[in-house]
């Protein structure tokens, strides 16, 4: 007797920042996720603001799976207030957009209906502003909107987990490389990802790119 159990979507899943983006704005990085591997730090920088900005509430969630989850993530968007949701583990084949319900826009890319597939979450408003979608693999993604006049790049990412085999880490990590050295300077760029890294416990040493509340012991994918 096999037995399947539903994972519903919670919304303390969700990670979210919020960016502003002010009219002519320079190039900024940030990063809404789990930790990236040693060496890949983010640079942040802070910038006079002048004249109006628009405030993007930008998240992050691996759903599991996107089967029967369209209108349950819709609803959580709308409760949440998000703008702009990079999701991981869809395992929907195909590379398409397609509604969700409650006003949001799902592109996705997948090769596989029972593993990995990436995508984002966009809310209506914002689907005119889309002028590049770039699916590398069932792994990564991008999408170029312009905002305000303002050029944002948002990146969705699904690292491999822990047990994969070096090669597949490899490539995920020269496609993150490829689409994030392919983006003009200049423009701004959001990574929501889940990098399948545990960073443990505390945060001596990190202070600057982590907080202290983790939980449990570090793996690999976390240093």
């Amino acid at each position: 007797m096999q037995m399947a159990f539903r994972r519903n979507l919670n919304d303390s899943d969700v990670l979210i920042a919020v960016s502003f983006i002010p009219r002519g704005a320079g190039g900024n990085w940030a990063i809404v996720g789990r930790r990236s591997r040693g060496g890949r730090r983010v640079r942040r920088q802070r910038e006079k603001r002048k004249g109006k900005s628009v405030g993007l509430r930008i998240g992050t969630l691996n759903v599991g799976t996107m089967t029967g989850k369209g209108r349950e993530l819709a609803d959580m968007l709308e409760r949440r207030k998000v703008d702009i949701l990079c999701v991981q583990e869809t395992r929907w084949k195909g590379s398409k957009a397609r509604g969700i319900g409650a006003g949001f826009k799902l592109f996705y890319y997948g090769v596989d209906s029972k593993r990995n597939g990436v995508g984002v979450v966009l809310k209506e408003e914002f689907v005119r502003n889309v002028l590049e979608v770039k699916r590398v693999s069932d792994r990564v993604m991008s999408l170029k909107l312009e905002i305000e006049g303002v050029m944002l790049n948002v990146v969705s990412g699904y690292a491999p987990q822990v047990g994969c085999e070096l090669e597949e880490k490899e490539r995920f990590w020269s496609e993150l490389d490829e689409v994030m050295e392919s983006i003009p300077t200049g423009e701004r760029v959001v990574i929501g990802a889940d990098f399948n890294g545990h960073v443990g416990e505390g945060n001596t040493g990190d202070e600057v790119v982590m907080g202290k509340f983790g939980v449990k012991e570090r793996n690999l994918e976390g240093w």
